[in-house]
């Protein structure tokens, strides 16, 4: 495969691994209790749980282990390398952790919360009422992964539960191994023999290639058997055409503009309201990403729970001038927008910086590989962004919680993702995701949820753009991959190669 893997932070750890790349890696390195069901993603389904119970009271659940599942070593998997598993997550508590600590799991209670009764039962304990689908499907997150605990503790050093033994290893059950990971350059995926599901291709290697046009090259040359990142003209080139293959799905990641409100003009909401009117939305996904790309505009994105279709913006010049005057520029101003350098973003850019430049905004462009633009907003050291950002799991509570939940915007907080990121510091946005993710009345969650999105298009630092569709390129005789509407439901192991 020729696909950018310059995201990879952090390695192939589940207790850190947050981005597009590394995610999908351990979606095939790992099993975990739950997963969402393929055929329908509302539901949920049992991987390495082979059932579940939940106290009428919801805060205690009991997972029964499937028997006779192996990991890459032989060894089977018990509940305790589950219980590990969780565990190691809250106790490390790193950039994904608060996936499972915001149930109340801390370093000190997590061992007597969640713990196995023998080799095959999991007694988990939830500190407060959570709605249970909430709970299970933060339970089918990365952050879920269950690792052998004998090799990872092996490979411990100075207390790190294995953490940097795990960016460069792998110690899981699912269809592959991680042979190698070379940052920005390749991953190297191997067969695990013990696997349930046998894959189909005994080797998967992924090269980094920034660039569409040389994936395209590459692939018509036959250097490569698949192309993850083509853009729109260059699937013009093949598509229909007998010699390829091309897999398409809808998936859950969007586009957006961040706007840090540490910047003074961003302060202003007027400002905030002027850029979402200088966008030309439409232009941009008919021109640079049709058929890649579609306009989506609320925070919770298509065909997640509880998403509303409202699209109340559109380019519209005399409006945001007006706005901006009335903010107190009506000469404009200037700012820096960090951005990924690589297609689409990079033309994206340019579209936006010639939008805002028509209202008066002079925007500066800054190109930098993935981790580079993550690490500069991670720090809170950007003016504006354009990124993109998959939920952690299917329920909507992670994109509400993600964009509009900032409880201490100190530089201390424990709640460190984009909210707090651009410092949308909202104790009205922040109190509606607390009351949404606890009502176990789904039409009153839906309620709450839906004057969330409302009052997000209005007040938010984001401009929510656009929503991807993922297509892959394949010759003639590869086939299989099967594309998950998030990167970790990404499954390699029915792909052939004739």
């Amino acid at each position: 495969m020729a696909k950018t893997i310059d995201d990879i932070v952090g390695g192939f750890d589940p207790a850190q691994s947050y981005e597009f790349a590394d995610n999908e890696g351990c979606g095939n390195i790992y099993r975990k209790l739950v997963a969402p069901d393929p055929q329908d993603n509302t539901k949920l389904v049992g991987d390495l749980a082979e059932k579940w119970e939940v106290t009428p009271d919801g805060l205690n659940f009991t997972f029964h282990i499937r028997k006779g599942v192996l990991f890459d070593s032989g060894k089977p998997v018990t509940a305790e390398d589950v219980a590990f598993s969780l565990q190691r997550v809250v106790k490390l508590n790193l950039t994904p952790g608060f996936i499972l600590t915001q149930f109340g799991w801390t370093a000190d209670n997590v061992e007597k919360m969640i713990h196995a009764t023998d080799d095959h039962n999991l007694a988990l304990t939830l500190p407060a009422v959570q709605a249970t689908s909430f709970v299970l499907y933060c339970l089918s997150a990365t952050v879920g992964c269950v690792v052998e605990k004998a090799r990872v503790m092996a490979n411990q050093k100075d207390g790190d539960l294995g953490n940097n033994w795990l960016k460069t290893h792998s110690a899981g059950a699912g269809p592959y191994r991680l042979v190698e990971w070379v940052a920005s350059d390749h991953i190297i995926y191997d067969a695990n023999p013990h696997a349930a599901e046998k894959p189909k291709v005994g080797r998967i290697v992924i090269r980094h290639v920034a660039e569409p046009s040389t994936q395209l090259l590459m692939l018509q040359k036959g250097d490569i058997d698949m192309a993850r990142d083509l853009t729109a003209d260059q699937l013009k080139t093949i598509d229909g055409k007998p010699d390829y293959n091309i897999a398409r799905r809808g998936q859950l990641t969007q586009m957006y503009i961040g706007m840090n409100k540490a910047t003074p003009e961003f302060s202003k909401v007027e400002v905030l309201q002027a850029l979402k009117w200088a966008v030309d939305y439409e232009a941009i996904a008919k021109n640079i990403t049709p058929g890649m790309w579609f306009v989506w505009q609320s925070v919770l994105p298509k065909g997640s729970p509880g998403a509303i279709d409202d699209m109340p913006f559109k380019k519209d010049v005399a409006k945001a001038k007006d706005m901006l005057a009335k903010a107190g520029y009506p000469n404009g101003f200037t700012v820096t927008m960090d951005h990924f350098a690589q297609a689409p973003y990079s033309d994206i850019a340019q579209a936006i910086q010639a939008d805002f430049a028509a209202v008066g905004v002079k925007v500066n462009l800054q190109a930098a590989e993935k981790k580079q633009v993550y690490g500069k907003m991670r720090a809170r050291q950007h003016q504006m962004v354009l990124s993109s950002w998959f939920p952690d799991y299917l329920d909507a509570n992670s994109n509400a919680q993600a964009f509009c939940a900032d409880p201490d915007d100190s530089d201390n907080s424990k709640l460190r993702i984009l909210a707090w990121r651009n410092h949308f510091y909202d104790p009205e946005m922040t109190a509606m995701v607390e009351a949404a993710v606890k009502e176990l009345d789904n039409k009153k969650r839906d309620e709450i949820y839906a004057k969330m999105q409302r009052d997000f298009l209005q007040k938010a630092p984001f401009i929510m753009m656009l929503q991807q569709n993922e297509v892959d390129a394949m010759p003639k005789g590869v086939s299989g991959i099967q594309i998950g509407v998030l990167p970790d439901y990404t499954r390699y192991a029915q792909i052939t190669k004739a």
